[in-house]
């Protein structure tokens, strides 16, 4: 059995996958902006994960632009039956690399053939609505007229399931009276916990919840504290925050990004190690009183 498979799976859509997926927005450029600097580095790290175990891929076409979808459909298709590929939607990128709202009927559907064509595929497996109310975080507003354009799309079968990125805990719940919610992708991690409630009122009703950043907004004194919890286990600092969410509920699916091999590696393994109970209470503490450190 693969080192990955020890951490389970969860339902993603209709589907189950393995907890420890991958983000390939590091795929690109520098600042997720134009081609790799070795694509074939890029190649060669998609195979590693598919042949690790990992059958849970998140994308998007405004990496890049389509660069990361590109490389996805280069490094492995005909995709295996089991790979979930899931893409998200609600921006473009300018050409000075900004990136800008594209959240309107005609850019949605846009998006979701450009999607389709750099990916290679019939249909999209799990799409995500990524609110650009704000680029920096989750702002509150409606996201009704968006949602449902992606609705349509998925009554056309262009798309099996829809979720959520970067939204707020009211905007998800407004969005399940548009339609089913597969995921929610959103910041979170050790320090960074805004979405507690959310994480635990998704888990009890089946849905995945998504992290991305499992290293991003910490302190220097939050992180060397990490750093020193990592020391004590012989482990990495990402390879703890990546077991931490693990261990933080069972509807977590992680996508860490690497355009390294060993990093990858790294980050897959992180699927073996078990937290003890007093190292989690440490990590408790940065979280609450991170300048008692």
């Amino acid at each position: 059995m693969k080192a990955i498979n020890q951490v389970g799976k969860f339902r993603l859509g209709s589907r189950d996958v393995g907890r420890m997926g991958y983000g390939a927005m590091q795929l690109a450029g520098p600042g997720v902006f134009g081609p790799p600097r070795d694509r074939a580095a890029s190649v060669a790290v998609l195979r590693t994960a598919v042949e690790s175990g990992v059958n849970h891929i998140d994308t998007s076409d405004f990496y890049g632009p389509h660069i990361t979808n590109q490389i996805i459909r280069e490094a492995l298709h005909p995709y295996s039956d089991d790979l979930v590929i899931v893409t998200k939607v609600g921006a473009r990128r300018g050409s000075d690399a900004s990136w800008i709202p594209a959240m309107s009927r005609a850019a949605l559907r846009q998006a979701i053939h450009d999607n389709l064509r750099h990916l290679g595929l019939d249909v999209l497996e799990v799409v995500n609505l990524r609110s650009m109310l704000s680029v920096h975080g989750p702002a509150e507003g409606s996201l009704e007229a968006p949602l449902s354009a992606l609705a349509e799309l998925q009554q056309q079968g262009l798309i099996r399931h829809i979720g959520l990125s970067n939204v707020t805990a009211r905007q998800v719940e407004d969005g399940r009276r548009i339609c089913d919610i597969a995921c929610v992708q959103n910041h979170y991690n050790l320090v960074h916990r805004g979405d507690d409630a959310l994480v635990q009122q998704l888990a009890i009703d089946g849905i995945a919840y998504v992290p991305f950043f499992p290293l991003g907004g910490f302190s220097p004194l939050q992180v060397n504290a990490l750093s020193a919890v990592a020391a004590e286990l012989d482990a990495t600092p990402m390879q703890v925050a990546l077991a931490w969410l693990l261990q933080r509920s069972p509807n977590m699916l992680l996508i860490p990004g690497t355009s390294s091999v060993e990093h990858l590696r790294q980050n897959l393994a992180a699927s073996e190690l078990r937290l003890p109970s007093e190292a989690i209470d440490k990590l408790e503490t940065v979280t609450a009183n991170p300048a008692s450190l």
